[in-house]
């Protein structure tokens, strides 16, 4: 379905009765990523999934999408969908956003799931690399799409996945080049919120992974440890909702229904 946003269509999905509970997928993903998840989601909740500007089937909005811009969208979303009060789950990307939402609307969502994601900001050595895959992704769209998409596994596990990384590069090869570089200079430039998660009263869950190639393990549970929030650790790479998909679900159905 899709609704408009100061001139731009932005894709949504909307399933399911009961308590809301609201999907923000990550960089170079879609709605898709969540569809594995949805039907068992919906049997007791209402479920909302978005494209992100730039992603899917959502349109481009300028040429840098901040992590405030992108959480007003969803805010936009969710009071087109009369939705006040939901639980709010993002994949990496989706964390920094729904960290932003938190702290610019911090009186709707009741809890807050971060997946492969952290409430601190890029670091010198991280700017400078998101500053490379821009010049990469300008230079060659397709390379750089497939490489990075790749890498988010851990690498005993690529084989395994081989069709599964087939099907999220397919769908990221969907996203508009414009999308990509505002997502990268978004990040770049993304505020930490380690005390927005800090003081968050509502319920509130970081899912790592030991082998994640793009977070650091130790780092996040450290993370966890100073914003006293529940810990739950997968053994694979950055893509835990693929890698990890029975345990993600259990433990997501265990966490929203408590």
């Amino acid at each position: 379905m899709i609704l408009e946003y100061k001139g731009v269509n932005i894709f949504y999905t909307d399933d399911g009765q009961g308590e809301a509970i609201i999907l923000l997928h990550g960089f170079l993903e879609n709605h898709t990523i969540w569809n594995p998840f949805i039907l068992d989601l919906a049997k007791k909740n209402r479920v909302v999934t978005l494209d992100l500007p730039g992603h899917g089937k959502s349109g481009c909005l300028g040429y840098i999408h901040t992590m405030e811009m992108m959480a007003d969208v969803l805010k936009a979303t969710l009071m087109y969908l009369k939705i006040n009060k939901f639980q709010l789950i993002g994949h990496s990307m989706g964390g920094y956003i729904a960290l932003a939402f938190l702290e610019a609307y911090p009186n709707y969502a009741q809890s807050i799931t971060l997946v492969n994601s952290t409430s601190l900001d890029d670091s010198p050595e991280k700017k400078t690399n998101r500053d490379r895959a821009i010049v990469a992704v300008k230079h060659d769209y397709k390379t750089f799409i497939r490489i990075a998409i790749s890498n988010l596994f851990n690498q005993k596990n690529k084989g395994k996945f081989k069709q599964e990384i087939d099907n999220i590069t397919n769908e990221a090869l969907k996203t508009p080049l414009q999308g990509i570089v505002a997502a990268l200079e978004g990040m770049k430039i993304r505020k930490n919120r380690a005390e927005i998660i800090k003081s968050f009263n509502g319920k509130k869950m970081m899912i790592a992974s030991k082998e994640d190639p793009v977070l650091s393990y130790n780092l996040l549970v450290e993370e966890s440890k100073r914003a006293n929030v529940q810990m739950v650790v997968f053994p694979d790479g950055h893509m835990s909702i693929i890698e990890n998909k029975g345990l993600f679900l259990q433990q997501i159905m265990h966490f929203i229904e408590k």
